[in-house]
């Protein structure tokens, strides 16, 4: 990926956790990619049960499980972008959300962040406990941060 010496928006990132918000949030950071041809790298970060791991065999149980939902999102993913026609990487990290996908922005020298608008339980609760993944990466302040509903 030759990054050198380009003006305007090089590489998009888009953050995806399989919510429909998400997805809206990949395919509208595709679009913009391919109108500005640019690189975008889609993001899933992993959030591993532990619960599971305490069953006889449940570490390897859910280590399956997780390998088998990221592999069947990415193809999801992948498969709604494809028709864009643009260069994209797919990477899934584990991790908090959002200091997963601000380290990766930060590494893959991204100029802009898409999410996906959090759902109302999930944002309630997310606020209570430490704030939304977009309020933490708007907070960040490194990258503009769009947020799709």
């Amino acid at each position: 990926m030759d990054l050198v010496g380009d003006d305007g928006t090089r590489v998009i990132l888009a953050g995806v956790d399989g919510s429909p918000s998400s997805l809206r949030a990949g395919v509208y950071a595709a679009g913009m990619a391919r109108r500005q041809r640019s690189w975008l790298v889609i993001v899933y970060v992993v959030c591993l049960p532990t619960l599971g791991c305490f069953a006889p065999d449940g570490a390897a149980l859910t280590l399956d499980a997780t390998l088998d939902a990221t592999e069947a999102l990415r193809q999801e993913v992948l498969a709604s972008i494809t028709p864009f026609g643009i260069d994209v990487v797919f990477r899934a990290e584990t991790g908090d959300p959002a200091a997963v996908i601000a380290r990766v922005a930060t590494e893959m020298r991204a100029d802009l962040v898409v999410v996906g608008a959090s759902s109302r339980l999930g944002r309630r609760l997310a606020r209570l406990l430490v704030g939304s993944v977009a309020g933490g990466l708007v907070r960040t302040g490194r990258w503009p941060v769009t947020i799709v509903p």
